[in-house]
């Protein structure tokens, strides 16, 4: 059984310019890539990926921009 303790779930902080969010991320290492997906940090503030888990949220302060 996996415990929290044993996975670490990555987390992104991002800036307004930033957005819009989007997993795999450029640091990511290839062996990890699945298809692209973007992710709506702008309601909640944070937004997790459906593929792996990583957790992208907006740094404080940091304000969104409408396009």
């Amino acid at each position: 059984m996996i415990t929290d303790k044993q996975v670490k779930i990555e987390t992104v902080e991002l800036d307004g310019d930033q957005l819009p969010a989007f997993c795999p991320n450029p640091a990511m290492p290839v062996w990890n890539h699945h298809p692209k997906v973007f992710l709506d940090v702008s309601k909640t503030g944070k937004a997790a990926c459906p593929y792996c888990g990583t957790v992208y949220k907006l740094k404080p302060g940091a304000k969104v921009h409408s396009h």
